[in-house]
């Protein structure tokens, strides 16, 4: 009879731990991706240059656009756009460069692209374009020369 007692107590306790982690991970996954993921769609722009658009619904930045003047694209005839909402190995190719890091643990996290020898950094508080902070102001856009990018800058991706 005592065993019958110790064994209803180890299911009891066991049931509890179970509905503990269900509610836990349900929680947490539910704040790890109830923001989303950046989404950056590749371009080219009016003049032929090749163009980012940035856009974060959840954090109000929409149409953030980068303007990478130089940077001639002969083969992006339509818009690409990419959310970066999974982890994957890192370096891995974009459209225009290289994508060199990506933290996704909380979204929308941080993501680091290498463009024509530009690091563009997105991060939810601010933009940093080869170390320099720009506030996230939607449907704005900089412009970026590739011909004379930073002393500091990564080296520009080989072309394909």
């Amino acid at each position: 009879m005592k065993s019958s007692g110790i064994l209803k107590q180890i299911l009891l306790v066991f049931a509890a731990a179970l509905v503990l982690y269900a509610a836990s991970y349900s929680w947490i996954e539910h704040r790890r991706l109830r923001k989303g993921p950046w989404e950056i769609t590749f371009v080219q722009s009016e003049a032929g240059h090749a163009r980012i658009a940035v856009n974060q619904p959840a954090l109000g930045i929409t149409n953030v656009q980068i303007d990478l003047v130089g940077a001639e694209v002969a083969g992006l005839t339509t818009n690409l756009t990419l959310r970066f909402a999974d982890a994957r190995p890192v370096p891995f190719a974009v459209p225009l460069g290289e994508c060199v890091f990506q933290d996704t643990t909380f979204l929308p996290g941080t993501v680091v692209l290498h463009l024509f020898g530009r690091e563009i950094q997105l991060l939810p508080r601010v933009l940093t374009i080869d170390g320099t902070e720009h506030p996230w102001n939607s449907g704005t856009l900089i412009s970026l020369s590739v011909s004379n990018p930073p002393p500091s800058s990564p080296a520009a991706p080989a072309a394909p």
